[in-house]
């Protein structure tokens, strides 16, 4: 049996188990529990049926682990495997009839995303096949997914400070002032997490590609879709901030809407946290 015929079946499973979770607690966020965790099965897959021997194999391995066990954590402290739904699954459905709603969590939610999970480690696919030595490239991508990495964590951190701040105003009886964060990562990306998450999987293409010795590889697809996912995400994320925050416009005129860039203009009366 081939490593690539091994994940596949495991992503079916996963794809199983997902579909009939959510069918049996009325909960469509069971992608999202699984999500830090699956693509570390699969890159470990390649790199275990490669004996453990191959050094790019094992360290693709062990920053996708990193990257697992990062998003794990802040996926817990946030409530995420307290049973508690995606905050954006309950709008959509709100604005579907439940048949509709349904086939979109069969296709998009389950079978979609679940595909996403599969092709995004499968630059560890091409690694598998083309078993060359390490070279400094491969070390130069392996930390500058660990700097991308740190990026993410910082800008997590600095986001789960903003809300525990939030929170706290509120408590106090105080209206929050800014309501949503601007400082920080935040002043220069309105999503500066997006594009950490995107860059460190486009990283990982790379450094399979290394290892086949051009960029020319269909395991591209991984990466596009999901910045594809991450288009979507936001364009909805956004469009739900704008009617929580009517002042969230003005932050969108003024700051990147992904990639980190200059403010293009100071904004009056903000305050920072």
């Amino acid at each position: 049996m081939t490593p690539l015929l091994v994940v596949f079946w495991i992503a079916i499973a996963v794809c199983a188990f997902c579909w009939i979770a959510s069918l049996i607690t009325r909960d469509n966020s069971w992608v999202d529990r699984i999500w830090s965790i699956v693509p570390v099965v699969y890159v470990w897959v390649f790199a275990a049926f490669a004996g453990l021997g191959d050094l790019r194999l094992d360290v693709m391995a062990v920053l996708v682990t990193l990257w697992g066990a990062r998003l794990t954590f802040n996926f817990a402290r946030k409530g995420g495997y307290n049973g508690e739904e995606d905050y954006r699954w309950p709008v959509l459905r709100a604005r579907m009839k439940p048949w509709q709603f349904q086939i979109f969590n069969l296709l998009f939610i389950v079978l979609y995303q679940n595909a996403i999970l599969l092709l995004i480690a499968l630059p560890a696919l091409t690694a598998y096949d083309h078993q060359t030595a390490f070279t400094p490239l491969d070390a130069v991508l392996a930390l500058l997914f660990l700097a991308l990495l740190i990026g993410e964590t910082v800008a997590d951190q600095q986001q789960w400070n903003f809300h525990a701040w939030k929170r706290a105003e509120v408590a106090a009886g105080r209206e929050p002032n800014p309501r949503f964060l601007q400082s920080g990562l935040f002043a220069f990306s309105r999503h500066p997490n997006f594009f950490f998450e995107q860059a460190q999987w486009w990283v990982l293409f790379f450094i399979g590609t290394v290892a086949a010795g051009s960029v020319f590889q269909w395991t591209v697809l991984g990466a596009v879709l999901l910045t594809g996912l991450f288009v979507g995400s936001t364009v909805f994320t956004e469009s739900i901030s704008l009617t929580k925050y009517p002042e969230y416009a003005d932050y969108q005129k003024h700051t990147s809407a992904v990639i980190p860039w200059i403010r293009r203009k100071t904004r009056p009366g903000s305050v920072a946290v």
